[in-house]
């Protein structure tokens, strides 16, 4: 093995000024690498993302990773910004680029043959944007060019590959967690006392960013149907807006949980830091969104036992199994998700083998080791016998 001065490292690029689950995965990935095989770096534009890197003694450069604006300025801002991050790339000596977000992947793709090193894209996403793309094009010609580019693409899910023209370029790596942290002895009492939930009370919760696609509206109106047939029923939404956009759907959906009747015994906790106590708290986990190119927060419920009540779409099928670690009910069909919960929450010792099968899953499946182990792998296998190993 090389000395440890005389190596090379890799660069990892993210944008994004808030922690996502993208961000969230990649500070794991960078945590547990083997950075005496394989020395890592974070390019990015600050925040918490670089606190949480450098707090764990990852070497952190700050870099502009701007949006890719369509005006006059915006084609000379990327140049400029991808010219940066190719010359911070040959400061250090990176053998590698590798782009964490879709954003990142536009400016490392050019970086990375300016530096004349690999470019690897980590896609996890279904589309270039946040959304499903009005012309979808010019997504296909983006992911084109994009894998075109690229010596490797990492990707979150098979639900992710199969929206990608990649061929045999792609490598699936599911997102892990650590599973120290979800200690199954930690218990909701003081979440529900702070938050005036009776502690006798079936509580069924999701947990997500505010944006419609994660479908806390949906969550809304099953539980309605939840509280009819079991009064003494309460929900809880954990979330709130993150990566600075603003919008109206936060209170939307309160004014939906009262046009339903059922305000009194809906919880909004807002943005929470740390989840593990919501979830603890919890007695059925529900993922009501649109369909997810992967869905991190099921295996922090699955990790913390709790059943998961979703939608049979996107990558759900791959983390939990329909009968066994949770129940999947037909896409976007608001009465099989509400007549799930009422099932499992009548059925509490189905609902505890489900929650320790789930446990069990993650130790097995799911792990941030092993996801940091596949990346170290792949990223091994790009850089080759001389310099992977």
């Amino acid at each position: 093995m090389k000395n440890r001065a005389s190596q090379s490292c890799i660069l990892f690029l993210d944008h994004a000024p808030a922690l996502g689950g993208a961000e969230r995965s990649l500070l794991l990935v960078l945590r547990l690498l083997d950075n005496d095989r394989i020395p890592a770096h974070l390019a990015c534009s600050g925040g918490p993302l670089a606190e949480h890197a450098a707090a764990q003694g990852v070497p952190v450069h700050l870099v502009s990773v701007g949006p890719l604006r369509r005006r006059v300025r915006g084609p000379l801002e990327w140049l400029a910004g991808a010219r940066s991050i190719a010359s911070l790339a040959r400061q250090i000596g990176a053998s590698l680029l590798i782009a964490n977000t879709v954003r990142a992947a536009f400016y490392a793709a050019p970086a990375a043959r300016l530096a004349r090193v690999p470019f690897v894209w980590y896609m996890r996403d279904f589309w270039l944007s946040e959304f499903r793309p009005r012309h979808l094009w010019a997504d296909r010609l983006g992911k084109r060019l994009l894998c075109a580019a690229a010596a490797r693409v990492l990707v979150n899910s098979n639900a992710t590959a199969r929206h990608l023209p990649c061929g045999n370029k792609i490598t699936v790596i599911h997102n892990g967690v650590d599973i120290d942290r979800f200690d199954l002895t930690l218990g909701g009492i003081p979440f529900l006392n702070q938050h005036g939930i009776p502690a006798d009370a079936p509580l069924v919760g999701t947990v997500g960013r505010l944006r419609p696609w994660k479908g806390q509206d949906r969550f809304l109106r099953s539980m309605a149907r939840v509280a009819d047939v079991l009064p003494s029923a309460r929900f809880l939404v954990v979330g709130g807006a993150i990566f600075d956009v603003q919008n109206s759907y936060p209170e939307r959906l309160r004014r939906l949980a009262t046009e339903l009747g059922i305000a009194d015994r809906v919880t909004f906790t807002g943005q929470l830091a740390d989840v593990r106590t919501a979830l603890a708290a919890m007695d059925v986990f529900v993922h009501p969104g649109d369909p997810e190119p992967f869905g991190l927060v099921n295996l922090e419920a699955m990790a913390m036992g709790k059943p998961v009540v979703a939608f049979a779409h996107g990558a759900l099928p791959e983390i939990v199994l329909d009968g066994e670690t949770g129940l999947l009910v037909p896409p976007g069909n608001e009465e099989a998700l509400s007549g799930a919960v009422i099932d499992l929450l009548g059925d509490p010792h189905r609902r505890s083998a489900m929650g320790i099968a789930g446990r069990a899953r993650v130790e097995a499946h799911f792990t941030a080791q092993r996801t940091a182990d596949e990346v170290g792998s792949a990223l091994g296998a790009v850089l080759g016998p001389d310099q992977g190993a």
